[in-house]
């Protein structure tokens, strides 16, 4: 089955920022994005019509990944180090490579079981919210999503959101690396923001790095399907002994750290950038 050139087009993206070390970059052509305005969101679905939507979306979504689960199209073969979820009381934020559309829903399928019933919600990037790429645009605006925004405003009552739900013990994932890297393997260094609010919040960040194998089907890209383990990693908590700046990097170094490590582990070999 020929490659599709659009997935060979991200490879090569792909390639060529790893060289100049544009971690967070995106190497998809995005929708265009318009600012979030603070009267656009109901970050914590006050509204009841929001609280209807969020239920629909909720479960059209899980409908939707659980049928490409059953197809074989996203595959999860194991989870390891659930005790290390399990053991964090309150609110917590995880932390995950980004290389699929589908990679935050392997990562409440490892986590719901212990989560007191509670949903997962995921910070996105404001384009995805505002304009966000077809067909999930109903999951992007009402699946438990935390949209950034440009605007001063809208972010201070994200961030007012975002410590209503560490006090209520929800969990929420975000991207470290930003950008979103189809079937990059290999982890990148991050950015700022989940730890910055880890310790804004005085909350731990519980590190998930996903590696990859291939499976025996092809996608409809030509392309191997992944199987994927998810690696759930022990909590790192901010140090309080510590400056903010400090304590934002040493969460930062610790996290990426973890990550590196899995992925030697795991694949047998040392992490080298700009190697295949």
């Amino acid at each position: 089955m020929e490659k599709s050139p659009h997935k060979l087009e991200l490879l090569r993206r792909i390639a060529e920022l790893e060289k100049q070390e544009l971690w967070h970059l995106d190497v998809e052509d995005d929708p265009e994005t318009y600012p979030l305005m603070p009267d656009q969101i109901d970050y914590l679905n006050e509204k009841f019509s929001n609280k209807i939507k969020n239920k629909i979306a909720n479960t059209l979504g899980a409908r939707f990944f659980d049928q490409m689960i059953a197809k074989g199209q996203l595959v999860i073969k194991e989870v390891r180090g659930i005790e290390n979820f399990a053991a964090v009381q309150g609110g917590r934020i995880v932390t995950c490579n980004h290389f699929s559309v589908g990679d935050n829903y392997a990562v409440w399928v490892a986590l719901r079981d212990y989560m007191d019933g509670k949903m997962l919600y995921k910070v996105i990037r404001e384009g995805n919210y505002t304009n966000p790429p077809k067909p999930f645009g109903l999951f992007m605006r009402h699946c438990n999503t935390l949209p950034l925004s440009s605007r001063k405003a809208t972010m201070i009552k994200f961030m007012k959101a975002f410590a209503e739900l560490m006090k209520r013990g929800e969990t929420v994932l975000i991207y470290p690396e930003q950008g979103m890297w189809w079937n990059y393997r290999k982890p990148r260094p991050m950015q700022d923001g989940a730890f910055s609010l880890a310790i804004r919040n005085k909350v731990p960040v519980v590190p998930v790095f996903i590696t990859m194998e291939d499976g025996d089907v092809l996608d409809g890209d030509g392309f191997f399907v992944q199987e994927y383990t998810l690696h759930i990693l022990p909590a790192i908590y901010p140090d309080e002994s510590l400056s903010y700046v400090q304590a934002k990097e040493d969460m930062k170094n610790k996290n990426y750290e973890a990550w590196v490590k899995v992925y030697e582990e795991f694949y047998q070999k040392p992490l080298k950038y700009g190697e295949v």
